[in-house]
């Protein structure tokens, strides 16, 4: 099996569970957060449902530059926010069906304002930004869901409010 191939299932596995994560964001409390510093319900959210829209450039590009001009989507709905995200995932895998295991080993920088943020191999981008981070987020988001007693799905196994 390919590098892309087993990253490819554990990208699909991980979806399977954060579409579960995003159905569940109640529509009525996107404005919420737990704490002043915190995002906002929505904020976060759409944040969950943009990670996989960086796929796309790592694989196709070896920079990226970031605009001082970014305005990341914020959802207004869960229907937007569940249509944004499902775009994202599509593009995503079509990305990443298209890469070779020796293209995941050549460099992607991301650079803002002039400074490196990130200057690593494609495969440790998509394996940390992507995948980690995505995960990373939806993990904050189930919290916000339980501080909203909204039940929490099952995600690696059974959840106090669903069995696995």
């Amino acid at each position: 099996m390919s590098i892309i191939s087993s990253m490819l299932a554990e990208f699909e596995h991980e979806n399977t569970t954060t579409r579960k994560v995003l159905e569940r964001v109640p529509e009525d409390k996107f404005g919420w957060k737990p704490h002043e510093k915190s995002w906002t319900l929505a904020q976060l959210a759409s944040h969950v449902a943009s990670v996989p829209s960086w796929a796309a450039p790592v694989v196709t590009d070896t920079k990226l530059e970031l605009s001082p001009d970014f305005k990341p989507f914020v959802a207004t709905t869960r229907k937007a926010l569940l249509e944004y995200w499902e775009g994202n995932v599509a593009a995503a895998k079509k990305a990443l069906s298209s890469i070779s295991d020796s293209d995941l080993m050549v460099n992607w920088k991301m650079v803002a304002g002039g400074q490196t943020i990130i200057d690593q191999p494609r495969a440790a981008v998509l394996r940390g930004v992507i995948f980690n981070h995505g995960i990373h987020h939806r993990g904050q988001l189930s919290v916000y869901l339980r501080l909203l007693n909204v039940p929490v799905p099952a995600m690696y196994g059974p959840s106090a409010d669903e069995a696995g």
